[in-house]
């Protein structure tokens, strides 16, 4: 059967269906009539899938869109698993961002879990993602959902599932729950008339909390206490991070944070920005210029759930530039780790994922901490916690997009207590007569200078899908053999979760779970991973290099050689 008449037939279900509203009958029907078949196979050519995260799509009409219908069987799925997983007195807490009906979807998930006699915790106003992480487990619930598509464009929304760990759902939840939403049958058996008595407000007792958390972990106070009026700024990109990254600064001490009033606002169409995502220097453009106004030592902007935070710091000669995330993540954890007790030194580990940068790894092996890689995504930070607990004392973890968490209160990147670690680094930096890009490349120094680059092939709808797949397919079973002149010495291929090593022509296991992810070691160290996105129409690939940086004056010259070289990688990779 081709997608178009796959399409169609799925598109008469919902018209036949008694449950779909009269309005989405009338959009289907618009969508079955239009000569341009494209919307209505984007629409409906398959079921918007319950991944191990939830779900994520373009708003719309459609089976394989963000909608009442695909949100509420997300949730009744989740019920019926909680139910038959739970005895009794379950609880679940719902929080929602700025995004475009985030506010009527948590409502509708709130009716669901009520329906089903579910107690839900419910934030009355939107609120970062990681504070739902923190509520889960300071209201004792089983579960939660957030009601966010993070960084993705307007168009996007979707739902992240938690479990009572506050972290995202691992295995064996994950697919348990992916099995009972699959298990529903029709919209009739979804339960969208709420239990009013069921749902509960959520009060400002528990930011107080998560602040109390927040402030027992930050280093240096005492270099914070002469610096708190080092000039600051930070903009929400009109996102959740508003609510909580002011006040997190405030109550540490700060008193010279300016905000980007233009993107002050709650708005989920983010009218300034082409997309909300602090990866991408544009949606960074206000909050650079505010800062070369301000003269400011630090730059901060946060993406619409507020669990990714990106960094702008100035040069020597006052030039603002951005951190990408692996260089604001080692900055970060260096500052961490370098002041860490002994015993925490011994006995505490770090974490972060593959496609990482590893100069964490070293900077953590030269400075005798332990630190554990995971597959790409916090949930298997967070999986990695749990199995950890009791044994070592986990300090902090991260990854290169732009997500970092500090101590265990969450478990899920958090770019709230980032931004409070963020300032009180660059407090420290200064009492100490340095700037951040001074400690940027005393790092690079000290430990190797690592430089990443990440390519971004976007491929949307049902083609894309297929181009995707195809891209990974030739990559894994005609994988290369040398990127510009330097030979693959190992390649990892974690979907058949197997290393083969061509120096000693041996094989291994990977220990990870299956993942759709290949890596390329090339001899001079360079290391390249291709996979494609969870969450976005998209295949990325990530590429790290390095060399040794003797001194300040050859910072230029070494990272304009490492630029062209991880130029040079792309060409090869993508044309």
């Amino acid at each position: 059967m081709n997608l178009l008449t796959q399409s169609q037939q799925r598109a008469q279900q919902w018209m036949n269906s008694p449950v779909i509203d009269a309005d989405s009958k009338k959009t289907i029907q618009e969508l079955l009539d239009h000569t341009d078949s494209k919307p209505l196979i984007d629409s409906f050519y398959k079921e918007l899938e319950f991944g191990t995260g939830g779900l994520r799509g373009v708003m719309g009409v459609g089976s394989n869109c963000m909608n009442k219908y695909t949100l509420g069987a997300a949730t009744q799925g989740l019920a019926n698993y909680l139910k038959k997983t739970i005895a009794g007195g379950i609880k679940v807490a719902i929080a929602y961002d700025s995004r475009n009906n985030s506010k009527s979807f948590a409502q509708i998930t709130a009716d669901v879990f009520s329906a089903n006699g579910i107690t839900v915790y419910l934030f009355p106003e939107l609120r970062p993602t990681p504070l739902l992480s923190f509520a889960i487990r300071y209201l004792n619930c089983h579960s939660g959902v957030v009601i966010t598509a993070s960084h993705n464009p307007k168009e996007y929304n979707g739902y992240k599932a938690y479990w009572s760990d506050g972290a995202q759902l691992v295995p064996p939840h994950d697919k348990n729950v992916i099995t009972e939403v699959n298990s529903i049958g029709g919209f009739e058996n979804i339960k969208f008339q709420a239990e009013p008595s069921k749902i509960k407000l959520i009060s400002k007792e528990m930011e107080d909390a998560y602040y109390n958390e927040v402030n027992k972990l930050i280093p240096k106070k005492e270099s914070i206490a002469r610096q708190v009026d080092i000039s600051l700024v930070y903009s929400s990109i009109h996102g959740a991070g508003i609510t909580m990254v002011p006040e997190c600064l405030k109550r540490l001490g700060f008193t010279n944070l300016k905000v980007v009033e233009e993107q002050r606002l709650p708005d989920g169409n983010f009218p300034t920005v082409q997309s909300p995502n602090p990866e991408e220097q544009s949606a960074m453009a206000l909050a650079l210029k505010k800062a070369k106004e301000e003269n400011a030592e630090l730059v901060m902007a946060t993406d619409p759930d507020t669990d990714r935070v990106g960094i702008g710091i100035k040069d020597d000669d006052g030039n603002f530039f951005l951190l990408n995330g692996n260089q604001a993540f080692s900055l970060m954890m260096w500052f961490v780790m370098k002041n860490l007790s002994d015993d925490d030194r011994k006995n505490g580990y770090i974490a972060k994922t593959i496609v990482t940068s590893e100069l964490v790894d070293t900077i953590a092996e030269k400075l005798g901490i332990d630190c554990y890689n995971t597959l790409t995504g916090f949930k298997y930070i967070a999986e990695l916690m749990g199995v950890m607990e009791g044994k070592k004392k986990f300090i902090a973890a991260g990854e290169e997009s732009y997500g970092y968490m500090v101590g265990d209160f969450v478990r899920d990147k958090d770019a709230v207590s980032a931004c409070a670690f963020f300032a009180a680094l660059a407090a420290s930096a200064k009492d100490e007569d340095h700037s951040l890009y001074d400690w940027l490349i005393q790092m690079y120094i000290d430990f190797g200078y690592y430089k990443e680059g990440l390519v971004n092939l976007v491929r949307k709808g049902a083609e894309g899908e297929q181009q995707i797949k195809a891209m990974m397919e030739t990559f894994r079973n005609n994988p290369p053999i040398s990127f510009i002149g330097s030979n693959v010495v190992r390649a990892l291929d974690y979907k058949t979760q197997v290393e083969n090593n061509f120096v000693t022509n041996t094989s291994s296991a990977i220990s990870l779970p299956k993942s759709d992810v290949l890596q390329f070691y090339l001899e001079d160290g360079s290391k390249i991973s291709v996979r494609p996105s969870g969450t976005e129409p998209k295949i990325k690939f990530y590429i790290s290099v390095s060399e040794k940086l003797n001194s300040k004056a050859e910072f230029k010259k070494v990272s304009e050689a490492l630029d062209l070289k991880i130029k040079a990688i792309e060409g090869e990779l993508v044309g």
